[in-house]
């Protein structure tokens, strides 16, 4: 996926559209809402001329309280509806995370299984683009830590076209996770595909020599570090999670059994992160299948700064994923 244009691709933006649309219209159930998702056409531009195909009942703009647009989305769920509530930015879920933790994830669980929760939260993740700390951080670790959530993190145009359906269909809570830096990105939807399978992991690179773990943003960054390695001789198998509750630990343990070597990029910060869990199962499950320590590329531990040379070098990169990479593959 690149950001050259072409006549026969489709960005990530369009692919997201396109998927809201469709969801909207084969189910009179369905409805979107959140924070300038109508008139302004959605913070990143997702939603653009929707509300007027659609009307205000389907695209519903909501004041600037997340607490109070995502309860509504969660009672609209409890009801019956199919709510695609979106988030602007996941630093700003926080200030819903009651509804989500207490609510969205333990309604089903306190009522025994009377009441489903079929709601999808939206919300943009990561940084890029110069939008400081409150608006830049990959927050989805935190979320994968919840029982009862589905956490998606798609990164490909195809997955962000056909991750929606099966979210919406799912009888209990999604968060999908959109990279800002996906957005403008554009790829070939896959041929022949109409549906996504949010239960599995996918090998987007395969290898025998080193496993790249990743997922979202840094899935394309891990895509050229795995170029770099080819043209030294390394082959690098890059498996994208794209699931990251409930994780495909199977798909993991098999990409670990071929290559013995791994390496996680995480965007997230690595204390405590979604690198560290999926570390651990392979510790846990896989420990005598490996031949070198097990690396981490994550974000350094800092809040994400606004210059963009402090940015870019908060964020994993290519040469730093290749660098731990090489270093397992050829120590010394």
């Amino acid at each position: 996926m690149s950001a050259t244009a072409s006549p026969s691709r489709i960005t990530y933006r369009e692919a997201c559209r396109q998927a809201i649309r469709e969801a909207i219209l084969a189910d009179p159930r369905v409805f979107l809402m959140g924070e300038d998702v109508g008139r302004y056409g959605g913070c990143y531009a997702v939603t653009k001329g929707l509300l007027e195909e659609l009307g205000e009942e389907r695209i519903r703009d909501t004041p600037l309280s997340e607490s109070a647009f995502v309860g509504a989305g969660i009672g609209a769920a409890i009801a019956g509806m199919r709510p695609i509530v979106e988030v602007m930015t996941c630093n700003f879920s926080l200030l819903a995370l009651d509804q989500i933790l207490n609510n969205a994830a333990t309604i089903p669980h306190m009522s025994g299984g009377q009441f489903a929760v079929p709601l999808v939260l939206r919300m943009a993740t990561g940084a890029g683009r110069q939008l400081a700390a409150q608006h830049s951080h990959s927050l989805e670790g935190w979320f994968a830590h919840i029982p009862g959530l589905r956490i998606l993190a798609p990164a490909t145009v195809t997955d962000a076209r056909f991750m929606l359906a099966p979210a919406l269909a799912d009888p209990n809570p999604v968060l999908i996770f959109e990279h800002i830096m996906l957005y403008n990105m554009e790829g070939e939807l896959e041929p022949g595909v109409a549906a996504v399978d949010i239960a599995r992991a996918r090998i987007r690179r395969p290898g025998r020599d080193v496993s790249l773990i990743t997922y979202g943003g840094s899935l394309f960054k891990t895509l050229a570090a795995a170029e770099t390695l080819a043209a030294e001789g390394i082959e690098a198998e890059v498996l994208d999670l794209r699931v990251l509750r409930p994780l495909d630990t199977a798909a993991i343990m098999d990409s670990v059994a071929r290559t013995r070597r791994v390496v996680i990029v995480d965007e997230g910060w690595r204390s405590g992160s979604l690198s560290a869990e999926v570390a651990m199962r392979i510790v846990e499950e896989a420990f005598f299948e490996l031949d070198a320590p097990i690396r981490r590329v994550c974000s350094r531990e800092v809040p994400m700064p606004y210059a963009a040379h402090l940015e870019q070098a908060a964020l994993p990169q290519p040469e730093a994923i290749a660098a731990a990479a090489r270093g397992l593959v050829r120590p010394g």
